[in-house]
Parts: structure tokens; C-alpha cells; sequence
């Protein structure tokens, strides 16, 4: 019996990103800012559009950090206006990311002679192509996939934040104006989950891309949130749905002759209607009932 190594190297990189936007995605879910995932995956499009005109690739470390600053000044201007204008969250976040993402599509449209970039490059992705995509060190030596290499970089740096910061995420996330008064920077707390997630978005577009990107930070964790209440397994168990996510997307794509990252994501929606409808949370969702953190944290 042969072994695809496309398949496993495939496999392996949905997987690695999966994990980690499903950490992040569950802090986020505990703040009940899950769809600032959303604002700041489109908000940093104009700082992608900067980076790659400064350098002229997509690849640079001008695109990180222009996307991370983006992702940092999309978080100040949502908190700015949800508590200086006294704008609600969902609309201050409506505001943000549709102006700063207006702003990505006019530089796109005014730099598009000067760079190969366009709206396809950055708002899809497709994993498929990982296997010719290929890091070739300076000597000529192959080292493989370069985005499976950046998925464990990005895997790597994800899960050291958390096992560093867990009790200031935890606790921020349960209550911000306690965390503070113990002298917990909860600001300061904040402004390095967005930017870890800002990274984690940007590092992931060219295999997954950032609409998809934006569901693996939502849904694993959602999903999660139906069969435990308790953070550490919530977290195992978002990891364990990002494998199988993985890994059940890949193969219904090879299937059906279908987009890799588009199935994951879809296999990732059926996992959460059936847990809802296995776990009798209709009327739940249909009222828009939000999880309590205070229950995540007990």
C-alpha cells in the first residue's frame, strides 16, 4: 500500500491551521467578538496592499506587518467606537471592516498595474496547490511545502501565546474590569490577541484564504461550545475538530472534485448543525442565545 504524501502534507497543513485559528477563535468566542475575526481578516487588506507594493511580494515581511498593524489599528477603532461613540459592538465592527476593506479594494484597483495582485489572491485560497509550492533554501536544498512550514511556525507561535498568557486570556476574557483592577493590562491583553490573531489570518490566506479563514475561527469553537462547558477541554476538543475537519475535507474534495478549503469549511458546518441538533440547542440558536464565560471559567 502506497502512502500520498500530497495527501498527508495536505492534510497536515488544513490541519495545523485549523488549530490554530480554533484557539484563537475560542478566546474571541469568550469575549463575544467572534466576528471581530471577520472585521479584522478584511481590515487588513489595505495593509497587504501597502506591504506588497513596498516589496513586490506577497511573501515579505512587509505584508506581515503591514497586516498586523491594520489588524491593531481595526482593534482601536472598534473599541474607540464602541466606547468613546457609544456605538454598539456589532455595528462599530460593521463600520470598521467595511471601510478599511473599501479602502484595500480602491489601492488594489489603483496599484493593479504596478503589482500582480488582486481580490482572488487575497480573498481565496486553495490548498491543493501546496505541493508545488516549494521552499528552496539558497544552497538548492529542497525543504518542502512552504506553507506547511508557515502553518507550524504559525502553530507554534499560537500555542505559546496561550500557554504564556492563559490565566491574562482567561481572565480578561471572564472580566475585563476585574482583570484591571488585579493589574491586569487588560488593553494591553487585548490589543496582543488581535494582533496574534491579524497573523494567524494573514499567514493562512494563500491556503485557506480569508473568508474561510474567518469560518475556522468561528466554527470549530462554536461547535465545541455545545458539548463542553469547561475551557481546557474546549480548547482539546476545538483541536480535535480542526483535525477531522481536516482531514474528512480533504478527502469528501478528492471525492467530489472539489475545493479543498471550501469542503473543510463546509464539513466544518455540518459538524455544528448536527452537534446543535444532537444537543437540542435549536431554540438556543434561534434566539440568539451567547455563551456565558463565567460558565467556560467555573
Amino acid at each position: 500500500m502506497t502512502v500520498d504524501t500530497n495527501a498527508l502534507l495536505i492534510i497536515l497543513t488544513g490541519s495545523l491551521i485549523a488549530i490554530s485559528c480554533g484557539f484563537l477563535g475560542v478566546f474571541l468566542l469568550l469575549r463575544k467578538m467572534s466576528m471581530t475575526g471577520d472585521a479584522i481578516s478584511h481590515a487588513v487588506l489595505p495593509g497587504i496592499v501597502i506591504g506588497f507594493f513596498v516589496s513586490g511580494s506577497q511573501r515579505s515581511l512587509e505584508v506581515i506587518l503591514g497586516a498586523g498593524l491594520l489588524g491593531i489599528l481595526s482593534t482601536l477603532m472598534i473599541d474607540a467606537l464602541r466606547k468613546k461613540a457609544k456605538v454598539q459592538l456589532d455595528a462599530s465592527i460593521g463600520i470598521t471592516f467595511t471601510l478599511l476593506f473599501a479602502i484595500g479594494i480602491i489601492l488594489i484597483n489603483l496599484f493593479a498595474y504596478k503589482v500582480d495582485l488582486d481580490q482572488e489572491c487575497v480573498l481565496y485560497g486553495e490548498i491543493a496547490y501546496l505541493p508545488i509550492d516549494l521552499w528552496i533554501t539558497p544552497s538548492g536544498l529542497n525543504m518542502g511545502p512552504r506553507i506547511t512550514w508557515l502553518a507550524g511556525l504559525n502553530f507554534f507561535l499560537v500555542t505559546g501565546f496561550i500557554y504564556l498568557l492563559f490565566k491574562e486570556l482567561s481572565l480578561t476574557s471572564f472580566d475585563e474590569n476585574f482583570s484591571s483592577s488585579i493589574g491586569i493590562p487588560a488593553k494591553g491583553v487585548n490589543l496582543a490577541l488581535m494582533s496574534m490573531v491579524s497573523y494567524t489570518t494573514v499567514s493562512s490566506f494563500e491556503s485557506v484564504g480569508a473568508i474561510l479563514v474567518v469560518a475556522l475561527l468561528v466554527v470549530p469553537p462554536s461547535t465545541a461550545y455545545l458539548w463542553t462547558k469547561s475551557l481546557i477541554p474546549l480548547l482539546r476538543l476545538t483541536a480535535a475538530l480542526g483535525i477531522l475537519i481536516a482531514i474528512l475535507g480533504y478527502y469528501l474534495a478528492f471525492w467530489i472534485d472539489s475545493s479543498i478549503a471550501g469542503m473543510m469549511v463546509a464539513v466544518a458546518g455540518a459538524f455544528f448543525f448536527g452537534s446543535a441538533l444532537i444537543k437540542g440547542k435549536w431554540p438556543q440558536l434561534l434566539r440568539g442565545t451567547s455563551p456565558s464565560p463565567e460558565s467556560l471559567l467555573s
